[in-house]
């Protein structure tokens, strides 16, 4: 063989046809000197579409029968399109060019198809394959025992097609784990679009359901079709068989219309809408159908006589907008008929449906934000006249450096206005000034100093259809002006224990207040109330601004942490003491009604990524009784695992606090991964609430929820799962009972 190299463009070698036709001689006499073997390197890129760059280890020349055969790594490429082969004769008078050993052509958009033997023109654009396999930019691959490629269309005679991998992680063949079989297979890469004559698919080698005229899109561009249909059963609907059509109505723009047929109600439509602009993105979506509805308002009635036919459905839109680095703009909405059709027709369990609109800018040190918001309520008896509609909501903060006593100071000016159609009407508006200096001593210990200033004006009417006496305050104008001043010192004791790092931190707060009248003003956002470790040494341990917490205290704590290679535990334990014997305006079941606070705590252990362990409690201060005990825990990998969740809480709470309410509840949910791929999984609550926790509770003590038992296989090419589902509560015609749901998704499709 010979071994002279020759990296030659086809302008000057093939199709020019001079310098090859010109110069025989000066050829024979090079393959004639014996050189090392040298591989040929990229064909050049031609300068035209007329031109071809070409590339080989060595080169014949039949000026007679004007035939070019080119040997070892030969490289063609024209217009986009590359062939790369062991061997290629080159006809000039017919302009076929053969291509035999490793071929594989390569076309613009990116697919590469492989085959035994290739016929075709000097274009590279046309020709036959024996053996052909195609492999797609996007993922797929396509084999045939014969295929053929014209103007830049593939036509593939008894051919299959998958999105699956066909080689294991060991470099052995295996089957994909489901394939396309059909007569005849075309692939348009303009198009992106996959069309079959006679197909069947096939799932674990088994042959499923024939899909006459079945089409698809491949790649991430995606085209119109149908989607893959989902199938499921529950004690409500009976039946659903679920068909989804996606239409793609431009590259940033989509519609999905998805009817769902049902054995034992009328069908529903849902459909979806998504646009993508260079600014934003906003979606909508709706379901409609028409139905019985159980009426479950204030009254929470579910006779026959309260149920009526009338149209039902749910709407839900979003979307947001960037109008600037600093501004954008953000929304939803979302409504549904009736309380009970988003558990229904299992789309969703809320019990409030929110809406919003808003504006905000975030500067550097600056931040303001416009917003209003709404609420549908859903559940069983709220009155909807009570349910509060907030516009406008109004809050702006500067941050700036202290040029006085250093440290940093935020400024912050806020306005509320709430309004209920059947209740109380509350306007609110303030301005604070928060300044903090942290600062180290010679001895290590961090000391931040707080000071704290702010004047409220609230208007309300209507307070008495406020239900709950403190949340209603005075009726017409009130003003209120609040100061209060904290220094709080954290001293970290540092050093190596058991091979890492170990740290232990004592810290104490005082904190000074004056008597403020509180219950003189509106309750709309400081209801809920809980003393816990995140908001121990909190200046105000109210949730909101309605309520400051006017009390001079002394809070302590104790803080521990150890960090080893592959191991942290983090503690913390503290407690509250108030200066004043003045009566709390914090309600029993808080932990923070009496002079001395309950006991609070927090410990996270992380083992590794296979255990996390955090544990919550609050301990009565004078019995050391468990009025809070929460566990969260995860033992396992990604692939294997267990939760566990539990909550208890006893706080002994005033009746009649709607955010108080005690109750016991476990949730265990978990995974095991029994084959390569396969999986089981399942997840159950219980409400375990009895007298103990709620002295009015008729409940025995186990109260199943929620049960959910499933079996899923997942690989790089499909996913498909069983899920069984039980459910113990009814709501109006959301019925409890057992359902049933099949998920299967093919991967590389396209849609």
């Amino acid at each position: 063989m010979p071994n002279t190299l020759f990296p030659l463009s086809f302008r000057a070698a093939l199709l020019g046809g001079v310098a090859l036709a010109a110069a025989p001689a000066a050829l024979a006499q090079q393959l004639n000197e014996p050189q090392t073997p040298i591989s040929a390197p990229d064909a050049p890129v031609p300068d035209g579409e007329d031109q071809i760059g070409f590339a080989a280890d060595s080169l014949q020349y039949d000026s007679n029968a004007e035939v070019v055969t080119a040997n070892g790594n030969v490289q063609l490429l024209r217009d986009g399109n590359r062939l790369r082969a062991d061997k290629v004769v080159w006809n000039r008078n017919s302009g076929k060019v053969e291509a035999q050993g490793n071929v594989s052509v390569t076309d613009p958009e990116g697919n590469i198809a492989y085959g035994d033997r290739f016929d075709v023109t000097d274009t590279l654009k046309d020709g036959a394959v024996d053996n052909m396999l195609l492999v797609l930019q996007s993922g797929g691959r396509l084999a045939s025992a014969k295929g053929e490629r014209v103007s830049g269309i593939y036509t593939l005679h008894h051919a299959a097609y998958t999105g699956c991998t066909v080689e294991g992680s060991d470099g052995c063949p295996k089957e994909p784990t489901w394939q396309i079989n059909a007569v005849r297979v075309i692939y348009d890469p303009v198009r992106q679009r996959v069309s079959y004559k006679d197909a069947t698919i096939e799932l674990f080698g088994l042959p499923l359901i024939p899909l006459p005229g079945l089409s698809h899109p491949v790649g991430d561009g995606g085209s119109s079709g149908l989607l893959v249909p989902n199938l499921r059963y529950d004690r409500n609907n009976g039946m659903e068989v679920a068909l989804p059509y996606y239409f793609k109505l431009a590259p940033n723009r989509d519609l999905t219309v998805t009817p769902h047929v049902y054995s034992d109600t009328l069908p529903m439509l849902e459909s979806t809408y998504r646009h993508l602009w260079d600014r934003g993105a906003y979606q909508l979506t709706g379901y409609i159908t028409h139905g019985r509805r159980v009426g479950i308002g204030d009254a929470a009635s579910t006779t026959p006589a309260d149920a009526q036919k009338d149209l039902r459905g749910y709407f839900d839109a979003s979307g947001a907008m960037q109008l600037s680095p600093e501004w954008s703009l953000d929304g939803s909405l979302r409504l549904a008929t009736d309380r009970t059709f988003l558990r229904r027709y299992d789309i969703s369990r809320e019990d409030r449906l929110r809406s919003t609109i808003g504006a905000q800018r975030i500067g550097e040190n600056s931040y303001f934000s416009l917003r209003g918001w709404a609420v549908q309520t859903l559940r069983q008896g709220d009155s909807q006249g009570q349910t509060p509609i907030a516009l406008p909501v109004i809050d702006y903060r500067l941050r700036m450096k202290d040029p006085l006593l250093g440290g940093v100071l935020q400024l912050q000016a806020n306005s509320l206005a709430i309004t209920r159609t059947s209740g109380q009407d509350t306007q609110r508006a303030f301005a604070a000034a928060e300044w903090n200096l942290r600062t180290l001593t010679g001895l290590g210990q961090e000391v931040t100093f707080t000071g704290y200033l702010r004047g409220d004006v609230y208007h309300s009417s209507d307070n008495i259809l406020t239900s709950v006496s403190s949340y209603a305050g005075s009726p017409g104008w009130q003003a209120r002006g609040i100061a209060a001043a904290a220094v709080d010192m954290r001293w970290p004791f540092v050093g190596e224990a058991f091979g890492g790092v170990q740290r232990i931190a004592p810290r104490v707060q005082i904190v000074a207040a004056p008597h403020l009248a509180n219950l003189s003003l509106p309750n709309e956002d400081a209801r809920a109330v809980d003393l816990e470790d995140s908001n121990l040494f909190a200046l105000n341990r109210f949730a909101g601004y309605d309520r400051f917490e006017d009390s001079s205290r002394v809070v302590y704590g104790l803080e521990y942490s150890l960090d080893l290679p592959n191991f942290s535990l983090q503690s913390n334990v503290g407690q509250s003491y108030r200066l004043t014997d003045r009566t709390s305006i914090l309600p029993d079941g808080t932990g923070l009604s009496d002079r001395m606070s309950d006991i609070v705590g927090r410990t996270t252990i992380r083992y590794k990524d296979f255990i996390a362990f955090t544990h919550r409690f609050r301990l009565d201060k004078d019995s050391l009784a468990v009025r809070r005990n929460e566990i969260d825990a995860t033992v396992g990998s990604k692939k294997t695992y267990a939760m566990v969740g539990y909550l208890r809480l006893n706080r002994d709470a005033v009746s009649g606090l709607e955010d108080l309410q005690d109750r016991e509840e476990l949730r265990l949910g978990g995974r095991v991964q029994f084959a390569r791929f396969w999986s089981i999984f399942g997840s159950t609550v219980i409400d375990l609430t009895d007298a103990a926790e709620d002295p009015v509770s008729v409940s025995d003590g186990y109260q199943p929820v929620r049960h959910r038992l499933g079996i899923a296989y997942e690989d790089d090419c499909l996913t498909l799962g069983f899920t069984w589902r039980r459910d113990y509560q009814t709501n109006g015609d959301a019925r409890k009972g057992n359902g049933f749901a099949l998920r299967l998704a093919f991967r590389n499709i396209g849609i």
